[in-house]
């Protein structure tokens, strides 16, 4: 049963089932219970406190609440890429981080089973009879490789579901960084070489877009479910919506607090709470603004955890001290002329290229780069799809200043025809101007060259390309 209470009166509703996604779990599982309470606006002040404090001040941390919404003191930033995940040494809530880890992992047997179904075509899974672990082992020592998994999967699909472990920490009370190394790991060594590795090779280009991009989406979810809540869990004035948009946006917290509800005990101990703001016109035609606590729950046998209970304020885009965010995300665009060498026997042209990377500081960067195309054999004069890939980091000097030279170095791996037994490992390196014109936006045209033992080639690549910053891009260095 569904409660709302607000300080205009109380009604009780039963909310509409939001149906589950086919490779998930049954439909059932979704409904969850909202209670929202009127608050006087001197105690929603509570959790409106400064986000940093001197050390002299004492620290009082509340558990399931968002990073920036529990106080902290300026000296959990002196370093910044350090990672709290298994210590939870700022108040972060690991008992909830551990839970729902659990949950995903049931979770992903679902998805997999969906994915298995899939036409081979469509899914790329091998569906061979081979013994179970013989072919995992297979899998796992033949990989990383570029895989050809259609777009939507690797670059929707992947993105996704990075967001979707992404937030499994971010709502535990993890910062980004922390949030991020999570979906790392999770999508690496749980979905990579796990799950997925049963069924085909671990994919490069996954192991980087998953997690990095996941961090993109995941950051931008985690704030739209607020967005959503705040205005009473609407969206376009529809409440059914508003049920489907939450549950896509972090299946995992709803199907949580869905098997709670149907079991009627805490199995899972997940839940959402929010404060919020929201104005309503009374019948003399005055706005009266509202402070609102929404804590979402599931009534059974035996107390409710505390897990249950997390609270989080409302905000459009929540700000931190942290230097470390999604702004470290960047995507360049551009093209690169191939001057191959005469041992790969094709034509030199001009190709696309695009890159994805990490800009840590403004001295460092590290980004998987591709670019292919189709060129003439030089032999038959046939079509030859030429591919290259690489993981290559730059350091950048006069970083201060909006031109930056640079230096690069990296390894990766060179094929033709998409035929994996023309596989050559490379490595490289090179020089490069970088241009900031923007926040978000840069320039830059650099210079590489490639080695292959295999072959003793040697190829110079040159490549233009546009780079996009996301969030706040440099800003949040500055």
């Amino acid at each position: 049963m569904n409660h709302k209470v607000s300080s205009l009166g109380a009604t009780s509703k039963k909310k509409a089932l939001v149906p589950l996604l086919c490779f998930l779990c049954a439909p059932s599982l979704l409904s969850a219970s909202n209670l929202a309470l009127a608050e006087e606006e001197n105690e929603a002040a509570l959790f409106e406190q400064p986000l940093t404090f001197t050390p002299e001040q004492s620290i009082t941390y509340t558990t399931n609440s968002t990073w920036e919404n529990t106080p902290r003191p300026l000296s959990v930033y002196d370093s910044p890429y350090s990672v709290s995940l298994f210590s939870a040494e700022n108040g972060e809530d690991k008992e909830r981080l551990w839970s729902q880890t659990k949950s995903i992992f049931w979770y992903g047997v679902g998805v997999a089973g969906f994915i298995a179904l899939l036409p081979e075509d469509i899914s790329n899974w091998d569906n061979s009879d081979d013994r179970l672990l013989e072919k995992w082992w297979d899998n796992v020592r033949q990989g990383p490789v570029w895989d050809r998994d259609v777009w939507y999967i690797n670059y929707i699909g992947h993105p996704y579901f990075g967001g979707v472990y992404y937030q499994i920490a971010r709502k535990s009370g993890y910062r980004q960084w922390d949030a991020f190394v999570y979906s790392f790991l999770m999508s690496t060594f749980y979905w990579e070489y796990g799950v997925e590795a049963f069924a085909e090779v671990p994919a490069i280009q996954d192991l980087v877009v998953t997690p990095v991009l996941g961090w993109v989406y995941g950051e931008w979810a985690f704030n739209k479910e607020r967005e959503i809540i705040q205005r009473g869990g609407t969206v376009w004035g529809s409440s059914a919506v508003g049920d489907t948009a939450l549950f896509f946006l972090d299946p995992v917290d709803s199907i949580g607090r869905g098997i709670n509800h149907m079991m009627g005990r805490d199995v899972i101990k997940a839940g959402t709470g929010y404060i919020g703001l929201s104005e309503r016109t009374l019948a003399n035609g005055d706005v009266d603004t509202q402070v609102k606590f929404n804590l979402s729950y599931s009534f059974g046998e035996g107390d409710t955890s505390p897990a249950m209970a997390r609270r989080y304020t409302y905000t459009t885009m929540m700000t931190t001290t942290d230097p470390v965010d999604y702004s470290i995300v960047g995507i360049t665009a551009g093209a690169r002329y191939l001057n191959l060498d005469k041992a790969w026997g094709v034509e030199n042209a001009w190709a696309p290229s695009m890159s994805l990377g990490l800009y840590f500081t403004p001295s460092f960067s590290a980004r998987l780069s591709y670019a292919r195309i189709d060129t003439d054999s030089l032999e038959t004069g046939e079509r030859v799809t030429y591919e290259n890939y690489s993981l290559d980091a730059q350091y950048y000097f006069l970083s201060k200043n909006n031109l930056r030279p640079y230096v690069s170095a990296g390894i990766g791996e060179t094929l033709l025809d998409l035929d994996r037994d023309t596989t050559t490992f490379q490595v490289n390196g090179g020089v490069g101007l970088h241009y900031q014109f923007h926040d978000n936006w840069a320039l830059q045209v650099d210079w590489t060259h490639y080695y292959s033992g295999k072959l003793s080639s040697y190829d110079h690549l040159m490549s233009s390309q546009l780079v996009y910053r996301f969030g706040s891009g440099e800003r949040g260095w500055h």
